[in-house]
């Protein structure tokens, strides 16, 4: 499990930093979407992307809140 949690940290920094980009590249009037520009030929696999980088924010979101209920408990049992 500790190889799927560190692949889903390095997607989900993967698209912040794309969406960072392509924040500051709609300011600059230009396309700085990475993901786009690397597999922009072939949408299906840049939207595939997409979806494992969201699937892996829900991953590491549920996995953060599993460890915070399991830290409050043992707390309480102090």
């Amino acid at each position: 499990m500790k190889a799927i949690h560190k692949i889903a940290f390095v997607l989900v920094i993967i698209g912040a930093l794309d969406w960072g980009l392509m924040a500051i590249g709609y300011y600059m009037s230009s396309n700085w979407n990475v993901v786009n520009l690397i597999f922009g030929s072939w949408p299906s696999f840049e939207n595939l992307i997409y979806l494992l980088v969201g699937i892996s924010a829900l991953l590491l979101l549920f996995k953060k809140k599993e460890n915070y209920v399991r830290d409050a408990s043992e707390s309480i049992n102090l």
